[in-house]
């Protein structure tokens, strides 16, 4: 790799941590190419990257962002999950770790702050921004749903009562 891509490579990186919210390391040794794939195809499709790097250069991308503290994860074959959703890597790492006896979690960083595993498999059970905005807006919406079947109500029931009162009036002529 020529000095300008890796310089690029770094700042690009560099960007995209910076506009992320959480990172997760993971050690990913022995995976088969199919597995990796797949692996990147699922982060893909929920909104996630992940990337196998190059320690150095990631330790470099490091620099100046607010994941500067997990610089000493990496070592031996490393690679990283990110997104602007928190969440989402999480998901996917940790279900990965559990049907892949090769890929190993070993920490990332919420927020600025380093977290450990235990931390991330916690970040795992949570909501994704979407499930959460989904569920806000259901809340939201429900009194204004109650409000207008509250108003339809007496309307419903005046339409009722004139009709069986022209029944009414209707069986006795």
């Amino acid at each position: 790799m020529k000095r300008s891509d890796k310089n690029n490579f770094v700042q690009k990186l560099k960007d995209e941590l910076n506009s992320s919210s959480s990172v997760i390391v993971a050690h990913y040794a022995g995976l088969s190419v199919l597995e990796t794939d797949k692996l990147r195809k699922e982060m893909r499709d929920n909104g996630a990257k992940f990337k196998v790097t190059k320690n150095r250069l990631t330790k470099l991308a490091l620099a100046d962002t607010p994941y500067e503290s997990i610089a000493d994860l990496f070592s031996g074959p490393t690679a990283i999950a990110y997104s602007s959703d928190p969440v989402l890597p999480a998901k996917v790492a940790v279900s990965f770790e559990k049907k892949l006896e090769n890929f190993k979690i070993v920490g990332g960083s919420y927020d600025g702050e380093k977290i450990d595993k235990s931390k991330i498999y916690f970040l795992a059970t949570l909501p994704s921004f979407d499930a959460i905005r989904g569920k806000l807006l259901g809340i939201l919406m429900a009194p204004a749903k109650k409000i207008a079947s509250v108003l339809q109500a007496p309307g419903g029931q005046l339409a009722r009562l004139m009709s069986s009162r022209s029944e009414e009036l209707g069986k006795l002529n």
